[in-house]
């Protein structure tokens, strides 16, 4: 990794490139926790997330558990994801859980008429997800059916997942192979509502959520975490009026949804894979637009809410770009580049330093759909870049949030400027203190000279993800072209720490 580091600044000086400089520095004792719901991932019932996904076929020769696919599983294991976001997006509210239960060959079929209308035989059900929750030592978050469902179908839905009552919708569980409560927590009141969850206004939603929750009860260890269905990016007024009219005991957090988008246009989104250093800055851009979104929605919040006793969740964000030439359009199939770890690194970075306010996020979406961790081709499976980043990431989950001032160099393209780093820090449990680090520049590798305060440490190790393109990929032919590598780019430097980052890398430090 010397050598890589070494021939990267003979390189940058070679072609022009004068290194650049900046400055952090690192303070403890803010009180906060990042918690470790800000790395929770997303499942939906779209393209071969689930069915092709988690779910796979019988004769499929890989380890299942049914037909939950257990090399799947494992890696995510791995990353230690806390929750999993489940049945949609747009699905959830055109999804009626009656139909996933019971004998497999009872259920009855239904159209995904959101996602490329196929045909689905329901064999995935709440059992089904629940099982796949439990293998993955993960918490369920589940999205009910505001759009086309009813408070009673809600509420039954729920009494069915956590009472141990003898109510008939209890019993049923039981009939079906589970004698006691799931106890699930986590709850979504409806999904994208302003949208594709029943086009409502903010006011009408505001109220049908009061609706919903009312009916949304708890039960013995099973108190909900009812989440509102919040604003699509910069629909503040959303915010407002939810904050403004739903009593806050009502709701534990109000989510938003923001995907970056390459081109910032819904219609022709720019590819996956080919992409040009002005695309490629662009789209950095329109990632970075994420901070302004979480500090505005959060002023909002603040104003009703001064106590941050409700939670901003995040629980759909990532890259979303064309398809895949020769895929299903309606199966949003999409390549993982260098870029895109870039964009998972920055985010995650920027929900760590507004811990205070974003306690949950999902990332869309976990297996083969947008910005995935995990892609599979019949019996493969590879990981991407993206997967990279929560693996390096895992160390700030349930950690103390360190406040971290950043003095950053600009990476500039034809004219327009953004800064080249961002970074997050916290210690964990141990008194280990992680430090993550994104250079968003291509070429030109950057030195930051980092000032610890109240910090005791003597030495540093790191890990980094980098690549010789920012176009490239995990290939099923070559999956571990990207991978993690241990950085030897930084060092002590007195009493400050030294760190040189390559162009377009992302660097976790440990320090001891």
């Amino acid at each position: 990794m010397r050598k890589y580091l070494l021939l990267t600044l003979v390189f940058a000086q070679l072609n022009g490139f004068a290194q650049s400089t900046g400055s952090i520095t690192v303070s403890g004792n803010t009180g906060q926790t990042i918690s470790k719901h800000l790395y929770g991932q997303f499942a939906e019932h779209l393209g071969r997330g689930i069915y092709d996904g988690f779910w796979v076929d019988k004769s499929l020769p890989v380890k299942k558990q049914g037909r939950i696919r257990l090399d799947v599983v494992e890696a995510l294991k791995r990353i230690k994801i806390p929750n999993l976001r489940w049945p949609g997006g747009c699905f959830a509210d055109e999804y009626h859980w009656r139909d996933g239960i019971g004998p497999a060959a009872n259920r009855p079929r239904m159209v995904n008429s959101n996602w490329g209308g196929i045909t689905e035989d329901n064999s995935f059900g709440t059992h089904e997800f629940l099982e796949l929750c439990g293998l993955l030592g993960t918490e369920p978050y589940i999205a009910g059916n505001v759009g086309s469902g009813t408070v009673d179908e809600m509420s039954k839905w729920i009494e069915y997942l956590n009472s141990n009552s003898t109510s008939s919708v209890v019993q049923i569980r039981k009939q079906n192979g589970h004698p006691q409560p799931f106890k699930v927590s986590f709850w979504g009141v409806g999904n994208e509502n302003w949208g594709c969850g029943g086009n409502m206004t903010a006011d009408f939603y505001s109220d049908q959520y009061r609706r919903y929750a009312s009916f949304a009860k708890d039960y013995p260890g099973a108190s909900l975490k009812k989440i509102a269905s919040g604003a699509n990016a910069d629909d503040y007024n959303w915010t407002e009026t939810l904050m403004k009219k739903i009593p806050h005991g009502m709701m534990w957090g109000v989510s938003m949804h923001y995907y970056t988008i390459p081109t910032g246009h819904w219609g022709k989104k720019g590819s996956a894979t080919s992409f040009t250093e002005d695309e490629y800055f662009n789209t950095m851009k329109n990632c970075l637009k994420i901070e302004e979104l979480v500090t505005k929605h959060s002023a909002i919040m603040d104003k009703y809410d001064p106590e941050k006793k409700v939670a901003l969740v995040v629980d759909e964000w990532g890259i979303w770009t064309d398809p895949e030439p020769g895929t299903d359009p309606g199966f949003l199939y999409q390549q993982n580049s260098l870029r895109d770890a870039l964009i998972a690194g920055t985010t995650l970075n920027i929900f760590n330093n507004h811990c205070d306010r974003v306690k949950m996020a999902e990332l869309a979406q976990t297996v083969n759909v947008l910005q995935a961790l995990v892609l599979t081709e019949k019996d493969k499976m590879l990981l991407t870049p993206t997967y990279y980043i929560f693996d390096m990431y895992k160390v700030h989950q349930d950690a103390a949030y360190l406040n971290i001032k950043l003095n950053s160099p600009e990476y500039t393209v034809a004219g327009k400027s953004l800064p080249a780093v961002n970074a997050s820090a916290s210690r964990d449990a141990a008194g280990k203190v992680h430090i993550s680090l994104v250079n968003l520049d291509l070429s030109k590798p950057v030195t930051i000279s980092t000032q610890l305060k109240d910090i005791n440490w003597s030495k540093v190790s790191g890990t980094i993800l980098t690549s010789e393109n920012i176009t490239d990929i995990n290939t099923f032919k070559q999956p571990g072209k990207i991978h993690l590598a241990a950085f030897n780019g930084a060092k002590k430097d007195g009493d400050k720490l030294s760190v040189t980052l390559p162009g377009k890398s992302v660097v976790t430090l440990e320090l001891n």
